[in-house]
């Protein structure tokens, strides 16, 4: 595993018990990679409640209660579909916290409006703060997905060590 990935779970981890949080995680183009990230740190199941890996959006509808009128009218790369799909992992869990993930990781599947590199983040802290953020990053498919993780991550510790910023 990538030292700086899990440099970056072990600190979310310390944390999210500090806090005395628990996180889940929704993923689709990142396919599970932030929460085997977060697993490989010793005693993630004191505060990783569990991962939805929404790769299809059957799966986003299905797992997350995803509208199919969302993902028709904006996709599954868009910051509507990300808002469903952090809502959607907090009320189908117990986890206190949110990361969801969804892009373009390429080689194909990109458009104008949304080429390859491109990803949608959003983290979501209950009662309902949710913050988004879409990124663009470059490289092959693992070096996105790669980027996108790092990126999850480095946004929640962020967030939860400035706890002011998303209360």
């Amino acid at each position: 595993m990538n030292e700086e990935i899990y440099s970056l779970a072990e600190q979310l981890g310390h944390l999210l018990v500090a806090s005395k949080l628990q996180i889940t995680t929704a993923e689709s183009c990142t396919g599970g990679a932030c929460a085997m990230a977060i697993t490989e740190v010793p005693g993630s199941s004191v505060w990783f409640d569990r991962g939805f890996v929404t790769y299809s959006n059957l799966a986003k509808i299905q797992m997350l209660g995803v509208q199919e009128a969302t993902l028709a009218r904006f996709g599954a790369v868009s910051e509507e579909t990300i808002k469903e799909m952090l809502t959607g992992s907090i009320q189908n869990s117990v986890a206190d916290f949110a990361i969801a993930i969804s892009g373009v990781a390429g080689p194909g599947g990109g458009s104008p409006d949304k080429p390859v590199g491109t990803v949608l983040f959003g983290w979501l802290k209950k009662p309902g703060v949710i913050q988004t953020s879409q990124q663009f990053f470059s490289g092959d498919r693992r070096q996105v997905r790669t980027q996108a993780v790092i990126y999850a991550l480095t946004i929640a510790n962020q967030l939860l060590g400035n706890a002011h910023e998303i209360t």
